[in-house]
């Protein structure tokens, strides 16, 4: 909304005290000239400003955060949708196609280079897979960060954009020890095993990434809410994990194959009926694993 200024200084440009001041974007201009004073006003009032429903519009006049799960960092700019000119006025039917072909332009110039359409595409799969894995928003921000450094150093040319994205999410996982195996990750993406893998090793030579070890404490409740263990249970295979990391057993071992074995264990003591096959196939590993980790784990 367009106001006049209430002190009204001198134009610098015509000498006209007409100057008026635009509530929206903050500039100070001349209504004679259209001299544009400055660009930006200060506010001093509060930075989140609350309206009634009954006030109409956005009651906050700070945007969102920036984030690196958008193209464009959700820094970039657009034409506003409403139709009127500075002065509050509507625009003309000539004017309104003109503005609306600017609006079309626009919004194409902003993915005109191939590493923004690579960005949208990627991060758009990125947004699928989040819903498909249920990870939270720090782990899919994690991704985006690896996928934006594999991107600047050309790792992405000539090869597959959603393997990649898949190989960076695992990557992201591992990092923040959310418990989900490249398998997980395969099936979520719909892509092979060996894909995925081929491009994590690459990210993790090429990025230099040091990943932690998996605790294999953190597998025991997705397993055990997969085949309904009871609580009393779960609590047994973790106290059994945390001896097997005091007698250091656990030091080579496949994370899930040991917390499958723990959870077996446990069942065993607390006369549970659950077979080795039930805990393998939640754990998607085989029972023969789940026999070698239950006989060092039993001792």
């Amino acid at each position: 909304m367009v106001r006049e200024s209430s002190n009204k200084p001198a134009c610098a440009r015509c000498g006209k005290k007409s100057m008026l001041t635009d509530g929206e974007t903050g500039e100070m201009f001349c209504g004679k000239c259209g001299f544009v004073v400055t660009e930006k006003m200060e506010d001093g009032g509060p930075e989140w400003r609350s309206f009634s429903k009954e006030g109409g519009e956005d009651p906050t006049r700070t945007g969102p955060p920036t984030s690196l799960t958008m193209h464009d960092r959700g820094l970039s700019t657009k034409i506003s949708p409403v139709n009127r000119d500075s002065t509050g006025k509507p625009l003309s039917s000539s004017m309104k196609s003109t503005i609306e072909r600017l609006r079309t332009w626009d919004s194409r110039s902003q993915s005109s280079e191939p590493i923004d359409r690579n960005l949208r595409q990627a991060l758009s799969d990125l947004s699928r897979l989040k819903d498909k894995l249920t990870i939270s928003a720090s782990v899919v921000e994690k991704s985006a960060y690896i996928y934006r450094k594999a991107l600047d150093k050309s790792l992405v040319r000539g090869r597959s954009i959603s393997a990649l994205l898949a190989a960076s999410l695992y990557a992201a996982c591992r990092e923040t020890g959310t418990p989900r195996t490249i398998k997980d990750v395969a099936d979520a993406a719909n892509l092979k095993r060996k894909d995925i893998a081929r491009c994590y090793r690459l990210l993790h030579h090429e990025l230099e990434l040091k990943m932690p070890v998996t605790d294999s404490i953190q597998c025991v409740a997705r397993i055990a809410s997969s085949i309904n263990i009871s609580e009393k249970t779960k609590r047994i295979a973790v106290e059994v994990l945390k001896k097997a990391q005091q007698n250091e057993e656990s030091a080579g071992k496949d994370p899930m194959g040991l917390a499958a074995a723990a959870l077996y264990l446990a069942c065993t003591k607390n006369g549970e009926d659950k077979t080795q096959r039930d805990i393998a196939e939640a754990a998607n590993v085989t029972e023969v694993t789940i026999r070698n980790r239950y006989k060092g784990l039993k001792e």
